[in-house]
């Protein structure tokens, strides 16, 4: 069957007039007013309206049917200005119907209310509607330029396995059993950085890859189980170099999808500045609502639950003394519980005076100091809270930020907030466990030259070349220079508290390269999908994605994960462990 299109309907204007066109697509709406038929066709560029002037003459078609369409491109007397296609019309002289269609379990347009496992259930048809269709274009538009850019920068796009062996990077593996050896498994990959290090003492000095990872974490809004990452990797470059080249990738994709002029360079916020600013290390700084110190104003104040505190701070909520009730209050306590801030305190301005319950601990000394320190204005609500430890009291209260910043809607729409977190921790010590560490990036990334003395007496101040780049308070990617020799690799497993054999068991085959002469190397790696979700304005990962998994971890289309047979088992020699 030989199909004749001349067009695509979302392109066609008004300079089109008087031409002959056929077009392809999907009956978006179907209505008769006055004996006159009217259609709108729908493709994947957009929607153009078709006007059956003898209805008797076509087909019958409903919604959703495929349709064949040919006719004359004609000037609305009665333009649409908010359809691209909204001054033309399509005067129609034959419709052939490719296909009918059932009617459909939730409306096809970008407006529905229909429950996010139901569009999911029906995905193929949730991806007509032009909300998550345009949301695939600009996704795939980020694509075509990391590749565009890359290129001309002279990097080389190589696939690296998915099938690894299993190694520990910070989050739960998918393990895939082997067929020819029983008991064994592979372990798909969390990300290509084994790999794209290898290739660094291959030579290949500029690698980049569109790589899909996995990883069995808990879901939210922001994560999926399979995710894709813009993976590069690059020899003899610094930290600065590597920041630099990026920031033009990223200023090139703005400008390509929201014509936004990135200012560049971008700022660069140390770590702790970040948290104890800021309460985040992907802090948003379109808003203020920035955390105090509370240390200093407070010592000598008569609480016992500061008693062997190390930390006091708070962060003050313009304008909401009178709007946060006791209730209110309570709930905010919860929310800092989750970061084992067990007391959350509050104090309002009323009438000059500082109130609430904890305001009889303070001296009239006292009050005026905080008031005049903090520049606490009528009716400013402050919140603190107390902790032994620095980033519990940090994210806790970062945490409240961000409610306030959405609840008295702080964020501008359609504005956009770019810097790099940088100087981050090396090492994150484990609470109640005195000498013991787990890396903060990965156990590949490269302290700070000045900061090597410091792994043989105090870890946990070790800095690293570690960077996130930050978009709007999301991490949209992260990176860092590499350990590029043997001996300084090895130093750090054993800081993390893996045995001769374990490091030998489980990255041996890989640290054994380093001997044969590694260069200094660096890389990065985008979130694709979160680059997708912020240029796109939605905070919903599954918009982006073309078949995405629920928050339970399960593809309500396939139904996937779904039991196989004993046959299956059998066959990679599990049988006998599930019966």
């Amino acid at each position: 069957m030989k199909i004749e299109r001349t067009d695509y309907n979302g392109n066609l204007r008004k300079e089109d007039a008087g031409r002959e066109v056929a077009l392809c697509g999907w009956a978006a709406k179907v209505r008769k007013l006055g004996g006159i038929e009217f259609i709108d066709l729908r493709d994947s560029t957009g929607i153009v309206q078709l006007t059956v002037n003898d209805p008797d003459s076509i087909p019958d078609v409903r919604n959703e049917y495929v349709l064949h369409v040919k006719g004359k491109v004609g000037l609305k007397k009665d333009p649409n200005p908010s359809l691209p296609t909204g001054e033309v019309e399509v005067i129609v002289s034959s419709i052939e119907v490719f296909n009918k269609a059932e009617t459909t379990p939730f409306i096809i347009a970008d407006k529905t209310d229909a429950l996010e496992d139901t569009r999911l259930q029906y995905r193929y048809l949730d991806i007509r509607r032009p909300y998550i269709l345009n949301k695939l274009k600009a996704r795939a538009k980020i694509v075509k330029d990391f590749h565009e850019y890359f290129d001309e920068k002279g990097f080389l796009e190589v696939d690296t396995p998915a099938l690894n062996v299993s190694s520990p990077e910070g989050a739960k593996e998918y393990l895939v059993p082997s067929r020819v050896h029983h008991g064994s498994f592979y372990a798909l990959p969390q990300s290509p950085q084994l790999w794209k290090q290898l290739l660094m003492i291959g030579g290949v000095e500029r690698y980049y890859q569109v790589a899909k990872c996995f990883r069995d974490e808990d879901l939210r809004a922001d994560r999926q189980p399979e995710f894709t990452q813009l993976d590069e990797e690059v020899s003899f470059l610094n930290q600065d170099e590597i920041l630099a080249l990026n920031e033009g990738f990223l200023a090139k994709i703005f400008k390509d999808l929201v014509g936004y002029d990135v200012p560049l360079p971008l700022r660069r916020i140390p770590y702790w500045e970040a948290m104890d600013t800021y309460g985040s290390d992907k802090p948003d700084t379109r808003y203020g609502l920035e955390l105090r110190d509370l240390k200093e104003l407070l010592k000598d104040v008569p609480f016992k639950g500061f008693e062997g505190q190390e930390y006091i701070k708070g962060i003050v909520i313009p304008g909401q003394g009178k709007e946060t009730s006791r209730k209110a209050l309570d709930e905010l306590n919860l929310e800092a519980r989750k970061f084992n801030l067990k007391g959350l305190l509050s104090l309002k301005v009323e009438s000059g005076e500082l109130a609430g319950s904890f305001a009889k601990f303070l001296t009239p000394e006292q009050k005026k100091a905080l008031i005049a320190s903090l520049g606490l204005k009528e009716d400013d609500l402050l919140l603190f809270a107390s902790s032994s430890y620095r980033r519990d009291i940090d994210f806790g209260l970062g945490a409240l930020r961000t409610l306030f910043a959405k609840k008295l809607n702080l964020i501008k729409p359609g504005t956009y907030d770019l810097l790099w977190v940088v100087d981050f921790p090396m090492f994150d010590p484990v609470e109640g466990e005195p000498g013991k560490y787990v890396a903060e990036h990965h156990p590949f990334t490269r302290p700070r030259d000045e900061d090597l003395p410091l792994l043989d007496t105090k870890p946990e101040e070790v800095l690293a070349y570690a960077y996130d780049i930050v978009i709007n308070g999301y991490e949209a990617g992260g990176g860092t220079l590499r350990i590029y020799d043997h001996d300084t690799q090895w130093k750090i497993f054993k800081i993390l508290g893996l045995s001769d054999q374990e490091v030998a068991k489980k990255f041996g085959w890989f640290i054994d390269a380093f001997r044969y002469g590694a260069p200094p190397h660096g890389g990065i790696a985008f979130g694709l999908d979160r680059l997708a979700m912020v240029l796109t304005g939605t905070d919903n990962i599954r918009d982006v994605e073309a078949f995405p998994k629920n928050l339970q971890a399960t593809d309500p289309l396939s139904h996937a994960p779904q039991p196989v047979t004993d046959e299956q088992l059998e066959a990679v020699g599990l049988s006998e462990k599930n019966k």
